[in-house]
């Protein structure tokens, strides 16, 4: 058996489907697996026991079949395949990070009432039926341990035959929960979302019943801390999806910046770049969410940090290159989708680092060309896989005239 035997598995496709030396695609098989001409597989080395009762069912994971090398293998293989398919070729691939289980800390999840029997946890890879969680591999434990009185809870204030979104944040506080499509109709419901709130010690909860949020239980203001910097938190606002995986976005983006001078963050967020780089230097800041860059800039002001906090929407209004020319580096995390606008500035400017830090790798290699193309050279890149045993990739590409 070899890597050029037609019928062996020799990697996993960016939809974490198998793929034969020949071209052929099989589902839930790994590096290694021999594909039968009826369809069906033997295992290979690299097969291992999954470790969640629910897969392959449901679709919050697709990759639990495989190995801890071949998962390293995919999500590196996700960002070298994408940026290969624009032409581009990093000097220098790092190592990829991998999460390790139990450590999500923010999760959206959909429950629905039948009768008395209340259903949460996320929906059958390509169905709209929703898995009951019995266990979880991929949540932090104390996400995991709200399910169940949840249900209880769900059964007062969730109508019969509807459906509800349960959205649950670990923050500085405890649990931030958020539920949106429930009623609270009468005294039974409302004592029983603050005796849930209590009993559980959220850190807060807020309902949606169809006319915007309301906060039911906050004991003490909900923050996120980055940089030893708090900054007040709204209900199920944007998180790196782990503690570690926001830690190795942010260790490759400092380990790229120079000693000193002014550093630009785009697409800024609540800050988790802008104050983890600015206890020592001065940070300008930019979010076209209004009240995301509100927080930041209040916590900035509080925690006496050098930074500006600016409300710009930075696709219809991007930086210059004569406004990007002041600063030592720019460090931007842009939406799924990219930020072409934005780049194409970048790629006109003589800024000497782009810290580019990206949750789709096939945007981040179309943006790449251009940058590129203005005379950036790929430097490194660092693969995340803070979405163990999916196929979502992070990672942190690093530009340098």
């Amino acid at each position: 058996m070899t890597d050029t035997d037609p019928d062996i598995i020799i990697r996993i496709a960016a939809k974490g489907d198998g793929i034969t030396a020949d071209g052929r695609h099989a589902a839930l098989t790994a590096p290694g697996d021999r594909l039968l001409t009826d369809g069906t597989t033997i295992a290979g080395p690299h097969r291992v026991e999954p470790p969640c009762v629910h897969f392959p069912t449901c679709g919050g994971c697709e990759l639990q079949h495989v190995d801890e090398a071949s998962l390293a293998d995919f999500v590196t293989g996700r960002v070298v395949g994408a940026l290969a398919g624009q032409g581009i070729v990093a000097q220098t691939v790092l190592a990829p990070h991998l999460s390790p289980p139990m450590t999500r800390r923010r999760a959206s999840l959909r429950a629905v009432r039948a009768s008395k029997t209340v259903t949460i946890g996320f929906a059958e890879s390509g169905s709209h039926k929703l898995i009951d969680l019995s266990m979880c591999a991929v949540l932090d434990p104390r996400l995991f341990a709200l399910l169940a009185p949840l249900r209880e809870l769900l059964r007062l204030i969730l109508p019969d035959k509807r459906a509800a979104h349960v959205r649950m944040s670990l923050i500085d506080q405890g649990v931030d929960l958020l539920l949106e499509g429930v009623k609270v109709e009468g005294l039974e419901a409302d004592e029983g979302l603050g005796d849930f709130a209590r009993t559980q010690g959220l850190a807060r909860l807020t309902i949606d019943e169809g006319d915007g949020p309301q906060t039911r239980w906050e004991p003490e203001a909900a923050t996120v801390t980055f940089g030893g910097v708090p900054v007040a938190f709204s209900p199920f606002s944007f998180l790196q999806a782990t503690p570690d995986g926001e830690a190795a976005l942010v260790g490759a983006v400092r380990e790229a910046m120079p000693d000193t001078g002014a550093v630009a963050d785009l697409f800024c967020g609540l800050g988790t770049f802008a104050l983890a780089l600015g206890a020592s230097r001065p940070v300008y800041a930019a979010e076209g969410a209004r009240d995301v860059v509100l927080a930041l800039k209040l916590a900035g002001q509080r925690a006496q940090r050098r930074m500006v906090a600016d409300h710009r929407d930075l696709f219809r209004r991007p930086l210059t290159p004569e406004e990007l020319n002041r600063f030592a580096a720019v460090v931007i995390d842009p939406p799924r989708a990219g930020a072409r606008e934005q780049v194409m500035q970048l790629a006109a400017s003589s800024v000497p680092v782009i810290a580019y830090v990206s949750c789709n790798p096939a945007s981040f290699a179309r943006d790449a060309v251009h940058l590129v193309g203005g005379g950036y050279r790929l430097d490194q890149v660092r693969p995340v896989g803070q979405f163990r045993w999916s196929t979502h990739v992070e990672m942190v590409g690093i530009f340098r005239r």
